[in-house]
């Protein structure tokens, strides 16, 4: 959903991350609104599937858990192989949760 550039905007907003963009002003504040509006209609999109019972509260509990975990591996110095064995898990396990 996010390009690597508004991942980047959107923690240089929050003060995560500090970065220097090369693009016009005009572009990268035309970037800040198209992330904002992504971020928007994620959130209203989780909200609407889980009042719709689409997301259960044991999903929420993964994505937690899954997130601590992405949070741990940020943290550390973990080796790239880790790191693409870690990912594969977490998208096993999203793709489980997602079984329609």
């Amino acid at each position: 959903m996010f390009t690597e550039r508004q991942i980047e905007i959107i923690l240089n907003q929050k003060d995560l991350l500090e970065t220097k963009f090369t693009i016009s002003k005009g572009a990268y504040y035309r970037q800040v609104s198209q992330s904002r509006e992504k971020l928007i209609s994620l959130f209203y999109s989780i909200i609407i599937l889980r009042g719709l019972g689409i997301i259960l509260p044991d999903d929420i509990d993964v994505i937690s858990k899954l997130s601590e975990q992405v949070n741990v591996i940020m943290d550390s110095d973990v080796f790239p192989e880790r790191e693409n064995d870690v990912i594969s898990v977490i998208d096993r396990v999203i793709r489980q949760t997602c079984n329609l």
